[in-house]
């Protein structure tokens, strides 16, 4: 079908009815799908059209004078202008519900207006050169502008105002807006990534998560792509070039599937019909091809198939889906099929009345006229359900409670690791140094990094099995890897130096099990697997201890020296989530310290890191940005989770202008380590992250609301020294109990010393506080001296100068009082 020669367009309507073909004549012809009539010709309207996007009752179009008409599709006539512009148009774009319509004309501002209301109309204006192309996403909250210099704006249309969102620079080639090449974005069904014709002739997918290249559609043209489509369920890509070549694409695999060179002239615009198997596609000549059966019957399947996932070098969703839990099917279990209806026993009533026993009754009833009074049975002789109204079952969050249930179970992660961002992923991030890895599609790189690179050497190796854990200390590094065909689950440890020659080791898993997360301490080896297996090895390979973990699925472990922390998931709260339950126990001496005591998260709050501080202390950090620590964890049932530092209450927060989130790496030398995340990222990425730290700060309370500005800077010391306090006992109270459980060292027994003074100070100060505050703050006072540790009577006799220089004399007698109870060995409760 032709048209007068030059660049022709088209667009399918939605419901795929019909196709409306635009071109440099002054005619716009309008096709009935599957209709072998003449199409109907709209002879009212502009010459030289440029672009066309339709909805289903109408469809837009942009011409060289400048001007986008809107047409009706159910009169074939003008409905009126929506915008004009001093330049010519070259794209039209709708949103998905046809409610606004995006123009790129020469100009360099973007204009989106409303169909329904021309007066709305939003402007981009952050392009520096014309626009080219521009195209909604499948939401219609998203607007990509390809612009003429090479650079792609992608826009957020879900306010107000628009907002810039992402520039991207050097996806596409720099392009003459009349040129018949393509730099268009095309956003694919599933709305997590979009395509776009590269410099290098190929097609490049991009994630709109974290704006990285994803796969690839490469080696299939020989000029400028100049058109490319996706099916509309994703699985299919058709693209067109300046060669006159028409190629059909796997999405999956991005394989060719088929290579049509018989395009008579360059097409210039693709059209995948809806629902059938038909593409049509315009070229510069005028002409126009309804293309049926266009998909070869083999890979129709594919066209058929529900909507399909972007192709993702590592797709997120499918990591997610292979590490959750598949819920038991209701009635069968592990493919055992249901019983069998009960048989009457030999002298039951079915029994003697035998067959007709019920036959003169049976069909007394008769729904004979469809009215539904005649009750229907099931195969068990009991009466369903089916004279029941139907549930109303609400929808969102609470539906859980109606319809099929299943608890919410943590999923198993590896500290110190994140996930797959385009080819590139951090194995593992902590203070000796970082190990990453890069998918190079047939086998991995893995880079480690050491921050000391005196003591220790840079290494980098070629993955051939894929590993997708790490852990690394300053003895050795150690990997896993997932089963595949060629193997099973393995784990590989590798020592930086040895007095004898270094040697690796490598275990292979029993088949069947994956590894969910791994550890490395100065002793020991941890692996936890798919099949709540904790296996502990030597650091030369040698398996130490194997057993089944109680609370599952499970969820990941940590290790420092003999101890091994193991976290699981445990019985299902009231809101629908498992608990998360830990396990410490130290495997040299076959000795549980605490077994099965939970994790404190509050609720809807999620487990992001374990690990152990510097000094042997488990810490946790959860996604509401709490670091907490376990304090007496080494006596049984006396452990409790204590809040060092919420970074949600820091002072560079305060503003509220940063928005910042943090990712733990290490707590050590009293400070919280971390990378700081800016904007709304949630892991870190290349180049590598410079490390932040932070001092503790126990949130104790929020500052106080004060009628002057003196009171209020005597409120603030008062918290300060309160939160000081109580951070030193708890400092205090994890050193005595290092101290108590080993054979302390002089150095740690001086470091305990050194913590009780300050503890002491600490009080000192808060003393002083006090008696600053008057007379009547003395109660309290008296309390803060018994509160101190020191039995010499040093500091006593320093809380008694303090008292005296404010001249606070009964206050002092008390203190006095006190200094002499302690000396003759009372405890502060004893009468005297």
């Amino acid at each position: 079908m032709e048209d007068t020669p030059g660049p022709t367009f088209l667009s399918y309507t939605p419901n795929g009815k019909k196709l409306i073909t635009v071109g440099l004549n002054n005619a716009i012809r309008v096709f009935e799908t599957g209709s072998d009539a003449e199409p109907t010709n709209i002879d009212d309207c502009q010459e030289s059209n440029t672009a066309v996007a339709a909805a289903n009752d109408f469809f837009v179009t942009g011409s060289e004078d400048g001007t986008v008409c809107k047409y009706s599709l159910e009169t074939n006539t003008l409905e009126g202008i929506l915008v004009r512009c001093t330049l010519p148009v070259r794209d039209v774009a709708l949103s998905s519900d046809g409610n606004w319509a995006a123009v790129a004309s020469d100009e360099l501002v973007v204009k989106v207006v409303n169909t329904k209301d021309m007066s709305l109309v939003m402007y981009l204006r952050n392009q520096t050169r014309p626009v080219k192309h521009v195209s909604f996403d499948q939401s219609g909250s998203h607007l990509a502008a390809s612009c003429s210099d090479g650079q792609v704006y992608i826009y957020s249309l879900s306010s107000e105002q628009p907002k810039l969102v992402k520039k991207i620079d050097g996806l596409v080639k720099s392009l003459e807006t009349d040129s018949e090449a393509s730099s268009r974005l095309i956003w694919h069904p599933d709305g997590r990534a979009f395509a776009a014709p590269t410099p290098t002739r190929d097609i490049q997918v991009m994630s709109t998560t974290d704006w990285e290249r994803q796969r690839v559609f490469s080696s299939g043209h020989t000029n400028d792509i100049t058109a490319a489509a996706w099916s509309h369920n994703g699985g299919l890509l058709a693209t067109a070039g300046a060669d006159r070549k028409l190629i059909l694409w796997d999405t999956k695999s991005q394989q060719i599937l088929k290579r049509y060179d018989d395009a008579r002239a360059t097409i210039l615009a693709l059209a995948w019909h809806p629902t059938e198997n038909m593409l049509s596609y315009t070229n510069n000549d005028g002409e126009l091809f309804i293309h049926t059966d266009f998909v070869p019957s083999k890979d129709v399947p594919v066209l058929r198939k529900t909507l399909q996932p972007a192709p993702f070098i590592h797709d997120p969703l499918a990591e997610t889906s292979e590490n959750a839990r598949r819920p038991p099917t209701n009635g069968v279990k592990n493919g055992v099929p249901n019983r069998h209806v009960r048989r009457g026993t030999p002298d039951s009533l079915d029994e003697i009345m035998g067959a007709d026993g019920e036959s003169e009754l049976g069909d007394f009833i008769e729904d004979d006229d469809g009215a539904g009074y005649a009750e229907h049975v099931n195969g068990h002789g009991k009466r369903t359900n089916g004279h029941l109204d139907a549930l109303d079952i609400p929808s969102g969050k609470r539906r859980a409670a109606y319809g099929t249930w299943q608890p919410q179970v943590h999923p198993p992660f590896q500290a110190g690791s994140t996930p797959w961002r385009g080819n590139r992923k951090y194995l593992c991030l902590n203070l000796t140094g970082f190990v990453w890895t890069v998918d190079q599609e047939t086998h991995h790189t893995v880079t480690v990094e050491f921050y000391d690179r005196d003591y220790h050497r840079d290494f980098h190796f070629t993955d051939r099995f894929l590993y997708d854990k790490a852990c690394l200390n300053e003895n050795g590094t150690l990997f896993s890897c997932p089963p595949s065909d060629k193997h099973p689950a393995m784990i590989y440890y590798r020592p930086h130096e040895t007095w004898t020659t270094r040697t690796d080791w490598r275990t292979q898993l029993p088949a069947g099990e994956t590894i969910t997360a791994i550890s490395l301490s100065d002793s020991f080896v941890v692996v936890t697997t798919s099949a709540n297996y904790v296996r502990v090895y030597t650091l030369f390979g040698v398996p130490y201890r194997v057993h089944r973990q109680k609370s599952s699925p499970t969820v990941t472990c940590a290790s420092w020296r003999d101890y091994v922390l193991t976290v699981g998931n445990g019985a299902v709260g009231a809101d629908g989530t498992t608990r998360l339950l830990y396990t410490i126990e130290n495997v040299k001496r076959d000795d549980v310290c605490q077994s099965e005591d939970v994790v404190a998260l509050t609720e809807g709050a999620e487990l992001r890191s374990v690990f152990f501080s510097e000094d042997g202390d488990p810490c946790i950090y959860d996604s509401d940005g709490v670091l907490l620590i376990l304090l007496h964890w080494r006596t049984p049932g006396q452990a409790k989770w204590v809040p060092l530092l919420d970074t949600k209450q820091l002072d560079r927060l305060a503003g509220g202008r940063k928005e910042e989130s943090y990712w733990p790496i290490a707590v050590a030398q009293d400070k919280f380590h971390c990378i700081i995340l800016k904007g709304g990222d949630k892991y870190p990425y290349f180049p590598r992250p410079l490390l932040s730290e932070f001092d503790f700060r126990i949130p104790i309370s929020s500052a106080p609301a004060k009628e002057n500005d003196d009171e209020e800077a005597a409120g603030s010391e008062t918290q300060k020294l309160e939160e000081s306090f109580v951070r030193h006992s708890v400092m205090l109270g994890l050193m005595e109990d290092l101290v108590g459980a080993t054979n302390a060292t002089h150095t740690q027994r001086t470091e305990l010393s050194r913590r009780e003074l300050e503890v002491d100070k600490t009080l000192l100060q808060l003393l002083a506080a006090e008696c600053r505050e008057g007379e009547d703050r003395g109660m309290k006072a008296l309390e803060v001296v018994g509160l101190m540790r020191d039995r010499s009577g040093r500091m006593l006799e320093a809380a008694g100068k303090v008292a005296a220089r404010f001249g606070r004399d009964i206050l002092g007698e008390k203190i006095t009082q006190l200094a002499e109870r302690r000396l003759v060995g009372l405890n502060d409760d004893d009468d005297l």
